[in-house]
């Protein structure tokens, strides 16, 4: 580790607030342990929960970062005891318990995805979170398969492009949601079938239409809120309802019986508290099933935006206009 410096500028919240409260400092630069790699980043992507943990609202997990950042891309500069898929200059993009906002942070070697052919460091770093939360959830958990139909809320997000791209890239239908007509041509131009733009339509009615007044087959939402009960009138039978995060809301008053009358499975989940072994099956998944797409360029991550990393405050200040598509990348 002799060409690793013994400090680094990381961003750091320095208390819970605005985008304001992210300030650059010198941290030491972490060594990795047992089946750990350190990355020296040349990318890092930023996410809703990066946000949250901004105003206090998610916690790093016990042993994690207190710096904010879930997903990078960059060189392994030094690989732990035990490692033996990575050595010292491959390319990689990975996930983060956190700390992804500093010039080098210490992943589980298991968590790590060789950057694909063709893939930009600002393009991989892009790719970490989101495909991980849309592979586990629309596709481990609620198994959309080629011919079903999809709704995704927020379509033009992070997590929404990728949903759209990788349920096309395996034959399945998507209908989804966006708050501007801009937003739903963009959905559409990245292959859905039906964009609703949620703040001139009714997406019940929408959905209706679209599926002949069967129903979706899978819906994630990141919304809750007012979205929970219109979500399952736009179940069919058998449907499978995910959720990924509770954006406009945890507490509603609910009518229950549409889940018993169509048998409908609604779960959730997130990505962060799991274990490591389950983040490297998603990573073994990922790599088997989603790679080749990304080879030949079916899912390339929609970037919006990058800034360079000691201007993480701008970047949080773009999500929070809600005005982005795609992701936003802060750069090293």
């Amino acid at each position: 580790m002799t060409d690793i410096p013994a400090t680094m500028t990381a961003i750091a919240i320095s208390e819970h607030g605005g985008p304001e409260v992210l300030k650059p400092e010198e941290r030491p630069v972490p060594k990795p342990g047992p089946g750990q790699i350190l990355i020296e980043v040349e990318a890092a992507g930023v996410n809703r929960p990066d946000v949250a943990q901004r105003l206090g609202r998610y916690p790093p997990p016990p042993g994690a970062s207190d710096l904010p950042g879930l997903e990078v891309a960059g060189t392994v500069a030094a690989a732990g005891e035990g490692v033996t898929r990575w050595k010292q200059g491959d390319k990689v993009c990975a996930l983060c318990h956190g700390g992804g906002y500093a010039e080098y942070v210490v992943v589980n070697a298991g968590h790590a995805l060789p950057v694909p052919q063709g893939f930009s460091m600002v393009e991989a770093a892009g790719i970490p979170e989101t495909f991980f939360t849309v592979w586990v959830n629309g596709f481990m958990t609620a198994g959309l398969k080629k011919d079903e139909w999809l709704l995704v809320h927020g379509g033009s997000s992070g997590i929404g492009t990728t949903a759209i791209m990788l349920a096309k890239a395996i034959g399945a239908k998507v209908i989804t949601t966006a708050g501007s007509d801009e937003k739903c041509d963009f959905c559409r131009e990245l292959g859905a079938d039906v964009a609703v733009n949620y703040r001139a339509q009714d997406f019940v009615e929408e959905v209706k239409k679209a599926t002949d007044g069967k129903g979706v087959n899978v819906i994630m939402d990141m919304v809750a809120g007012p979205y929970v009960q219109k979500n399952f009138e736009c179940c069919a039978r058998d449907a499978r309802i995910v959720q990924i995060a509770v954006m406009q809301g945890s507490k509603m008053e609910l009518d229950i019986r549409p889940i018993s009358f169509k048998r409908i499975v609604w779960t959730g989940s997130a990505l962060r508290p799991r274990t490591d072994a389950e983040k490297t099956a998603i990573a073994e998944s990922l790599e088997k099933t989603v790679a080749p797409f990304w080879s030949a360029g079916k899912c390339k991550p929609v970037i919006d935006s990058t800034f360079p990393l000691r201007e993480a405050n701008k970047a949080h200040a773009r999500m929070e206009t809600s005005q982005h598509i795609g992701k936003i990348i802060l750069t090293v």
